[in-house]
């Protein structure tokens, strides 16, 4: 039996592009670029790097899902609902918690590895 191959992220990947929600923008309009290098074979795990320009948005992250981040570049500050704020720049790791509330500031242009968990796939 063939062990499962290492996922090396200096591959090529396919890119995707997308804009945060009308509804949920706060301020900009930033392009933000995914590239997913990882999803494990249940859906449930995936990881890659993303980019984004200065921006922010809200996010409401569902009950069983969380991520990890790490940022390569630029500076990121995340604020929960009652305007608690934590800045994250190069160099630095977070994770945001499953049922996290808040508002997702891009400071500085930024790039960051993710490592999603999405439990909601077990249940569909």
């Amino acid at each position: 039996m063939n062990s499962p191959a290492i996922t090396h992220f200096s591959r090529e990947v396919e890119v995707s592009f997308d804009r945060p929600r009308p509804d949920r923008l706060v301020s900009g309009n930033p392009n933000r670029t995914t590239w997913t290098h990882y999803t494990s074979n249940d859906q449930m795990l995936s990881c890659g790097i993303w980019a984004c320009k200065v921006g922010s948005w809200n996010i409401r992250f569902a009950s069983d899902k969380e991520e990890f981040f790490c940022v390569i570049s630029g500076k990121v500050r995340l604020v929960d609902e009652q305007e608690q704020g934590v800045i994250v720049s190069a160099g630095e790791a977070a994770v945001i918690p499953a049922g996290f509330v808040g508002r997702f500031e891009v400071l500085e242009a930024v790039r960051k590895y993710f490592v999603v968990l999405d439990r909601s796939v077990i249940r569909a």
